[in-house]
């Protein structure tokens, strides 16, 4: 099955817009369809982005609900703003990313890592430590 462009619509706006929303722990978030389709680089596929940003298929795979839809009558145009709220939040502002388990746990040693030299600080401990242990069993 090929990407098409709503599968190209959805992950974007996931990426650059529901992510990112989700780590700072906002309860909804707001994308305006013109954003989307500039950043896209598309061309005339106006209908196409505002029924992939309205769709069901990116409110159960974002685990979002569609709290407003702002513009025009015809709901087509660049201007459509459309306000999410976030489903299942869970402990601490984390979600689960489509449900997955596994991605709720993306993230756990983010405060490790972060810090000046803390991914290789902490393998360094962790080396120094193993061989320690090692060289007790010999």
């Amino acid at each position: 099955m090929g990407h098409t462009d709503s599968d190209a619509i959805r992950d974007y706006a996931r990426r650059q817009y529901v992510e990112p929303a989700r780590r700072r722990g906002e309860d909804v978030v707001r994308i305006q369809a013109g954003e989307v389709h500039r950043a896209l680089g598309l061309t005339n596929r106006v209908p196409v982005v505002c029924r992939a940003l309205g769709s069901q298929t990116f409110l159960n795979e974002s685990e979002l609900e569609l709290e407003r839809r702002e513009g025009p009558p015809s709901g087509i145009s660049t201007t459509v703003v459309f306000t999410y709220r976030f489903r299942n939040k869970g402990a601490e502002g984390r979600f689960a990313a489509r449900g997955s388990q596994f991605h709720a746990l993306r993230g756990i040693a983010e405060s490790v890592f972060a810090s000046p030299g803390g991914g290789e600080a902490f393998l360094r401990g962790e080396r120094a430590q193993f061989l320690t242990k090692s060289d007790l069993r010999v």
